[in-house]
């Protein structure tokens, strides 16, 4: 399974987690980087594509703006 978006092509991006020492250490320092993941919001839905429906996974930001054209209801 593809954790992929389906109509803006958005796809996990990667970053680092930082370590730092606690509020009340002496000095506050960086202790480690360690590589993350960030992932898109994907949410399945069913919408209407060249007239047929499909199942979609789509981003959230995609749904906020209307980029897909939803199934309607029966």
């Amino acid at each position: 399974m593809s954790k992929r978006c389906d109509v803006c092509d958005k796809a996990p991006s990667f970053g680092r987690r930082v370590a730092r020492l606690g509020v009340r250490a002496q000095k506050r320092r960086i202790k480690g980087r360690s590589s993350r993941m960030f992932y898109p919001n994907l949410q399945p839905m069913k919408a209407v594509v060249n007239g047929t429906p499909v199942r979609l996974k789509v981003c959230t930001s995609c749904l906020k703006k209307g980029k897909v054209a939803r199934k309607a209801s029966a």
